[in-house]
């Protein structure tokens, strides 16, 4: 392995954001495998975590900028010439990073690889000018659908509208909030001072710099767990009493599980993936809850019990989640909608049969695209007599009134709270089975 060099954390960035654009790679997974960035201190892990998400998150308002100071565009084989400007432009527009630094930096690992070399002059004098001017106009009034594949820019402009659709964006646009759900006996109050955050209705707790959570007070202790407030909803809207017993199907990693075993309930957890499972024995560990685990394909597991209670989040194209992942985006293509919804179809079908006489089913999807939640939920009344929707109140979601459907059901947005910093983008909907 090579000594980690001032250089290491950018190109590490650079690496990964091109493997996101080019082969569909996870972020996380694209910097977990490069070796010269493990060799690093967390600052320098976090440093280049943070350039290659912020060039993934803006990289329609980045591409702007650049592109009001390049007389010609870059062939389109100078991909990670192309690239390379755009995490500098990052590093100097979204992060706000010294001018000599970033720029003498981007020079210089242009001219490191034999496919960049000829670009070191075009970076240096774009990088110097990208944080003024018309580079700076050209960023700050790109539109933020922009920033979205063109696919889902359309959809979302098809399906909310085009003002919707544009605060969903720019909403995505900016870094997530750390969220808390807490163990019942947990102190709220104490915890938000301890930690500089602000308590949000349902007793979550928001926090506005994520930073490192393991060193966050009651992390050890198992008093908490991270969880979006929109993906903490789903499992509140259940309402399962003590003793009750509820299966949380596709369960992993396993947040809605912790929250079924606080709240007394008899959790059976579901899930397919064995390494995703390992995530939910983790979080039970460390907090101190119980629940059964089955390491199971869904479609072809029988319980030996029918449930009171089912909590199905099903597989999905997650882009309401792109707050938090903004890589995830460019891992779907449009035609993934149509093929995932045909799953969670059959996800649906076999979930409901899972269930008692009387008992109830809360099925959710952290995706934007009505075909994976309104639609769903339509089509499977359509074909299910004995489905009925158990409409979702008002007093059930405080300060929430937008997220409510004509229908009943709930679809939460990235726009909505976004003066408080927003929240994942889920569809939720009750259903009682006669």
């Amino acid at each position: 392995m090579t000594s980690p060099t001032p250089l290491t954390p950018r190109i590490a960035a650079l690496n990964a954001v091109i493997a996101v654009f080019t082969k569909a790679t996870a972020l996380d997974g694209a910097l977990a495998q490069d070796r010269s960035l493990q060799a690093l201190e967390p600052r320098d892990r976090a440093f280049a975590r943070a350039i290659a998400s912020a060039a993934v998150r803006r990289v329609g308002a980045l591409q702007a900028a650049l592109d009001a100071l390049i007389d010609r565009p870059l062939p389109d084989k100078a991909t990670r010439a192309r690239l390379a400007l755009l995490c500098g432009a990052a590093e100097r527009l979204v992060l706000d990073g010294a001018a000599h630094a970033a720029v003498d930096s981007w020079v210089s690992i242009m001219d490191s690889h034999k496919d960049t070399q000829r670009y070191k002059n075009l970076a240096n004098a774009v990088l110097r000018r990208v944080s003024s001017g018309k580079a700076l106009a050209a960023f700050e009034a790109a539109d933020p659908r922009a920033d979205l594949p063109d696919w889902l820019s359309a959809r979302w402009t098809t399906a909310y509208g085009e003002d919707t659709a544009r605060a969903m964006a720019a909403a995505r646009a900016v870094p997530p909030t750390l969220d808390l759900t807490l163990k019942p006996q947990t102190d709220t109050i104490a915890l938000a001072d301890a930690i500089g955050a602000e308590v949000l209705p349902l007793r979550t707790v928001r926090r506005r710099d994520p930073g490192a959570v393991e060193g966050l007070p009651g992390f050890e202790a198992g008093d908490w767990w991270v969880q979006d407030y929109a993906a903490a909803l789903p499992a509140r809207l259940l309402g399962v009493k003590a003793g009750e017993r509820v299966a949380d199907l596709c369960a992993a990693p396993g947040g809605k599980t912790l929250q079924l075993a606080a709240m007394g309930a008899e959790v059976v957890a579901v899930e397919a993936s064995p390494k995703r499972m390992k995530k939910v024995a983790a979080n039970l560990e460390r907090t101190g809850l119980s629940a059964e685990l089955v390491t199971a394909d869904l479609g072809q597991w029988q319980p030996d019990a029918p449930f009171d209670a089912i909590l199905l989040d099903a597989p999905c194209t997650a882009t309401g989640t792109l707050r938090r992942r903004p890589d995830a985006a460019w891992a779907k293509q449009d035609g993934d909608v149509a093929n995932l919804a045909a799953l969670q179809a059959r996800l649906l079908d076999a979930a409901f049969e899972m269930l008692k006489p009387g008992g109830r089913l809360v099925y959710c999807t952290c995706s934007l695209e009505p075909e994976e939640g309104e639609a769903q939920l339509s089509s499977f009344l359509e074909r299910t007599p004995e489905a009925t929707v158990s409409a979702i109140a008002a007093d059930e979601l405080p300060k929430l009134a937008d997220a409510l459907t004509p229908e009943g059901s709930v679809r939460t947005r990235p726009d909505l709270w976004a003066q408080r910093g927003g929240m994942d983008g889920f569809f939720m909907a009750r259903l009682v089975k006669a």
